[in-house]
C-alpha cells in the first residue's frame, strides 16, 4: 500500500523523530512522495511533531493519552493540524486500547446498509452513534471486520450480497431482493470455504505482525 511504502521510506531515511522534525521540508516531501499528497503531508507531519515535542517536553511520550478522560484525549488529538475524528479514534483504539470507534468509508457504508446508521449520517455523528451501541470490547473487532467486509463483499457501489453472511439482518438486502437497490453477481472465481483470519495491521495497512514472516497469516488479536 502507498501509505506503508511512504512510512517505510520515512523510517529508513530518519533515525528518530527529532530528525524528521529538523529535516528540510522539501526533503521530507520527496521521502514520503509514494504516499501521495506529499507537499501537504510533509508540512503537517512537521507541524504535528513540533506540537508533540513541546507538549511532551521533548520525550515524544504520548502515554498520557491512555490515562486521561477519553473525551479529553480525543480533543487533544483533534486539536493537532490534520488529525480528525477518525485518525484520533484509530490512535486511541489501536495504540491505547481505548473504546473509541474509528469510522472510515467502509465502516460507514456497511453500518448504514445494515441499518445501524440512518441514511446520510455525517461522519462525526456516525462515530457517536456506533460508540453508543457497541460495548467497549466490541469496537476493535467491529472496526477491523467491517473494513474487511466492506473491501471483500459489501463493496461500493454494488455489494456482492450472494457472498454475505449477514443478509438475514441487512436492511439493504431487504431492498435489493425487491429490486429497490443494486447488488453485484457472485464472481465466477469466488473462493469457497473458510477464509483464514488476518492480523489487523496486515489487513488494514499491509504489513504482517512482527513475530511472523511477511505473507503469513494469524488470528486477529
Amino acid at each position: 500500500m502507498n501509505s506503508f511504502r511512504a512510512f517505510t521510506a520515512l523510517r529508513e531515511r530518519y533515525a528518530a523523530w527529532h530528525d524528521v522534525l529538523r529535516a528540510p521540508t522539501d526533503e521530507l516531501e520527496e521521502v514520503i512522495r509514494p504516499g501521495g499528497l506529499a507537499p501537504t503531508k510533509s508540512r503537517r507531519i512537521q507541524h504535528v511533531l513540533a506540537e508533540v515535542y513541546e507538549a511532551t517536553h521533548g520525550t515524544w511520550d504520548l502515554g498520557f493519552l491512555g490515562t486521561m478522560p477519553l473525551a479529553e484525549a480525543r480533543a487533544w488529538l483533534t486539536s493537532l493540524v490534520g488529525i480528525g475524528r477518525k485518525t484520533a479514534s484509530i490512535i486511541l483504539l489501536f495504540n491505547f486500547g481505548r473504546p473509541a470507534m474509528p469510522v472510515d468509508t467502509h465502516v460507514h457504508r456497511v453500518a448504514t446498509r445494515l441499518g445501524m446508521l440512518p441514511p446520510r449520517t455525517p461522519l462525526d455523528r456516525a462515530h457517536d452513534l456506533l460508540e453508543e451501541v457497541l460495548r467497549p470490547e466490541e469496537m476493535y473487532a467491529f472496526h477491523v471486520e467491517l473494513i474487511r467486509h466492506g473491501r471483500d463483499t459489501c463493496r461500493a457501489p454494488r455489494p456482492i450480497c450472494g457472498l454475505c453472511p449477514l443478509t438475514d439482518v441487512c436492511a439493504y438486502f431487504a431492498d435489493a431482493i425487491r429490486g429497490r437497490a443494486p447488488m453485484a453477481p457472485i464472481p465466477r472465481n469466488a473462493a469457497g470455504g473458510d477464509v483464514p483470519a488476518r492480523y489487523h495491521d496486515e489487513l488494514i495497512h499491509g504489513w504482517a505482525p512482527p513475530e511472523q514472516p511477511a505473507g503469513s497469516r494469524s488470528v486477529d488479536r
